[in-house]
Formats: structure tokens, C-alpha cells, sequence
């Protein structure tokens, strides 16, 4: 029999939900521009590996943002398993380093059960987070408040304190940004590390997982354009605008970051009177054609994503889960 008759007799058969992990260990995921298909070909490729869905997305791990954040729905989540998703209240902010210790958790207990991790998103930045060697590095608001005070009138002055300390830091950075200055000096007041040696995590490809597998799916930027623009229609259709509206009259609102999701904003400020519903939609279609393109440049950036198109991605995916 062949591989591509025994996925079919696979799938016919029903799923591998309750099956044990297969291959030797890898951590594999799937990633891309948001609208390329990544949800539909992971719920495939779980359901023949058995395997649980670990999202890897800003906005779907908030409740209650369900329409316009594209998240999966309840049937899909009954299919397979998915973690990060719906673990957080709209009010609450959500950092990378939550993310990363989330992330990082999930694929661990995933595993424990033997099990496939199966890391699915967009967000560049959490997909580096949880499977790179990225440092985070802490924050105080009085220290900073005293450094930007201290050096408010003098941001040469903040840079030759920098050059002093941390000159690989302080070669990276515009003498003229001070706020950038400023974040440098209060990571050393803080930790007594230098701030370059954060960097070091961002500077390679190294995996925490020595077995990771990356998928891309690749789409043509033009009909991706069209599939986005068709997809706020839908969404709006869907009761988009209904489920802002809810959002606005919760206790706590949107925290900063749940207010960033692409949309959101824009169709709060409609329901405020700001703009008309056509300017809204506009500027929401041409964000997520812009954040689209930056995702296709920051994970094509990474020698580890081996690209195919959607109905190759799943066979190249589960290629890499054995």
C-alpha cells in the first residue's frame, strides 16, 4: 500500500486522537501569513497524527474575540485539541514572556502524554519566543522614570553612558533615541548584565527543541490580498461589529494588547462616532494586508521553514512529525 493509500485508509478509519506519539521527538509547526489556510491544514494533519494544536497566535488566546481574530471554532477545538486559546481575559495583558512560559508548558505537557505538539500561528515573535533561546529582560517604571529624567535634556549624555558600559549596545542604537538609550540603561541598573547580551538568542536559529520541523504554507501575495479582503466581509457579515460592541461593555474593556488585534480598534472607533463604517473597513483591510506581508518576510527569514503551497504543506508536515 502507499503512503498517500494508508493516509487514506487513515482518515476513512477515523482519527488518531486517542493513538500514542509517533517519530522520534520532534516538535513540528506549521506557520505563515494569516488568511494562507494554516487552520485547516493543521486540523487535517492532527487528526491523522493524533496530535494537539498549540496555538501560536497574539489574539486567539483572548475570550470573547472569536470573530475577528479568525479563532477556531468550537467544533474544530472538539476535533482536536488546542492550547492557548481562550486563556485569557480580554482586560488582561498579554507579554511575550507569558507567552513564552505558556507556550513552552503546553508543549511540554502535550508531549508528557505522548502526544505530537503541533504549533500553529502567525505571530512571528511568539513562534521565536517559545522555541528559541530568547531572554526577556525585566522592567521597572521608577527606574526608568529616573533615567528619562535624569537624562531628558541629554540624550548624548545617556549614549556615553551606554558606550561606557555596554558598547556593543550602544553601536546598535541612534545616539538620538533616548527612549531606546534609556530601555539599555535601566536592563544593566536592573539585571547587572549587559543589554547586548539579550541579543544573542535573536542573533541564530538554534532550537530549545533540537528536533523542531517548521512548515511554511506558501500563497501568492495577490490572491492572498483578495482571500484577506474577503475575509473582513465575512467577518463583518459574522457579527463582527456585534461582539465589539459587547467587548466595549465589559468591565475592564480591551487591555493595550488585546486593543492592538487588527480590527478591533478600527471598529471600535466606529461604534465612538469617529469614522463611518466604510473608512473602518478600509483601514482594516490595509493592515492586514500590511501585517501579512511582514509576516511572509519574517518567517521567510528562517533557514528552518521549509515552504510549500496548502495541499503540500500537509503531507510535508506530517513528513516531518514521523
Amino acid at each position: 500500500m502507499s503512503r498517500q493509500d494508508r493516509l487514506k485508509s487513515t482518515s476513512r478509519g477515523g482519527t488518531r486522537r486517542g493513538g500514542t506519539r509517533r517519530g522520534g521527538g520532534a516538535v513540528v509547526a506549521l506557520v505563515g501569513p494569516t488568511g494562507s489556510g494554516k487552520s485547516a491544514v493543521a486540523l487535517e494533519v492532527a487528526e491523522r497524527l493524533g496530535a494537539e494544536i498549540v496555538a501560536l497566535d497574539a489574539f486567539t488566546v483572548y475570550r470573547d474575540m472569536d470573530v475577528g481574530t479568525a479563532k477556531p471554532s468550537s467544533a474544530e477545538r472538539a476535533r482536536v485539541p488546542h492550547h492557548l486559546v481562550d486563556a485569557l481575559s480580554p482586560s488582561e495583558e498579554c507579554s511575550v514572556e507569558w507567552f513564552q512560559r505558556a507556550g513552552r508548558a503546553a508543549i511540554a505537557a502535550v508531549t508528557e502524554r505522548g502526544r505530537v505538539p503541533l504549533l500553529v500561528g502567525g505571530s512571528g515573535l511568539y513562534f521565536r519566543a517559545v522555541v528559541d533561546p530568547l531572554e526577556f529582560p525585566p522592567t521597572d517604571p521608577g527606574v526608568r522614570a529616573a533615567l528619562e529624567g535624569r537624562y531628558s535634556e541629554a540624550p548624548a549624555a545617556a549614549h556615553a553612558a551606554l558606550t561606557a558600559v555596554d558598547p556593543d549596545a550602544a553601536r546598535r542604537i541612534d545616539p538620538e533615541n533616548l527612549r531606546r538609550t534609556v530601555r539599555a540603561l535601566e536592563v544593566i541598573e536592573l539585571t547587572g548584565r549587559r543589554f547586548s547580551d539579550y541579543r544573542r538568542g535573536w542573533d541564530g536559529y538554534t532550537s530549545v527543541y533540537p528536533d523542531l520541523r517548521a512548515v511554511g504554507i506558501e500563497v501568492d501575495r495577490a490572491e492572498l490580498g483578495e482571500r484577506l479582503d474577503a475575509r473582513v466581509d465575512a467577518m463583518l457579515a459574522d457579527g463582527w461589529l456585534e461582539e465589539i460592541a459587547r467587548l466595549r461593555e465589559r468591565s475592564g474593556g480591551l487591555s493595550a494588547t488585546a486593543r492592538q488585534a487588527i480590527g478591533y480598534a478600527e471598529l471600535a472607533d466606529h461604534l465612538a462616532g469617529e469614522v463611518d463604517i466604510d473608512e473602518a473597513v478600509r483601514r482594516i483591510k490595509a493592515r492586514t494586508r500590511r501585517y501579512a506581508h511582514r509576516q511572509q518576510r519574517w518567517f521567510a527569514a528562517d533557514p528552518r521553514v521549509q515552504w510549500a503551497a496548502a495541499p503540500d504543506a500537509a503531507q510535508l508536515l506530517e513528513d516531518c512529525a514521523r
